[in-house]
């Protein structure tokens, strides 16, 4: 059984019929055609600059991988490379507007290193991938707790509660590996769509402000194996 990522859940959406019964055969046949839903290098520069900022929490790394894009950029003609740098470019200036400090629990935060085998979750027995980009623990009130953010790059965006679907897996991730030693803070159980500045936590689906999917898309896919 290949794993699937949320991606591969958010594009799912969108096809016909005879498509997603293709996606659900080659999902159960093991078909390399199911995409592991990383999108390739295409984000890795802006991505990598918001992971320092974000620890940081100081916005000089998004400055100076702008200077080495927009460098680049004069070094090629190609239009599809061009178009790329451009594209990563715009994401760290809409990051740079961000404000950090609502998603930090507390300026004392310690980061936690997540293993390998940690990077699925079986769920309606589908393996599904959780790769946050950071998972950090914090004390409140005197309680270790836990939360996670998870940065996605996609063109055009993504629509609000397909979005939520990286937070409801981020709370069932800590929730599984994590909840023995800590207290899941949903709110800190955050995603954000760099492409049009937006974001969620946990909190907003548990509250009813948005949308849940995930389980009904996952039956679907279910159904039809």
């Amino acid at each position: 059984m290949k794993k699937i990522s949320i991606n591969n859940l958010v594009e799912f959406r969108s096809k016909s019929p005879k498509s997603k019964h293709s996606f659900a055969a080659d999902l159960k046949s093991g078909k390399e055609k199911v995409s592991t839903g990383k999108g390739g290098n295409y984000w890795v520069s802006c991505v990598s600059a918001i992971n320092k900022s974000y620890k940081l929490n100081d916005f000089q790394p998004l400055a100076n991988k702008r200077d080495e894009l927009a460098k680049k950029s004069e070094e090629t003609s190609y239009k599809r490379t061009l178009v790329m740098y451009k594209r990563n470019i715009d994401i760290l200036y809409t990051f740079e507007k961000f404000d950090l400090e609502k998603w930090r629990p507390s300026k004392k935060i310690e980061y936690i290193r997540k293993p390998k085998e940690y990077s699925t979750l079986t769920i309606k027995e589908l393996q599904i991938q959780v790769n946050p980009n950071y998972i950090f623990r914090f004390k409140k009130d005197g309680i270790e707790e836990i939360g996670a953010i998870w940065f996605i790059a996609k063109i055009n965006g993504f629509k609000k509660e397909e979005l939520g679907m990286f937070a409801d897996i981020l709370y069932r991730f800590l929730d599984f590996y994590y909840s023995e030693k800590y207290v899941i803070n949903p709110q800190y159980c955050i995603a954000v769509d760099l492409f049009n500045g937006s974001d969620i936590n946990y909190l907003h689906l548990k509250d009813g402000k948005t949308l849940k999917i995930l389980d009904s898309i996952l039956d679907e896919i279910k159904e039809l194996r």
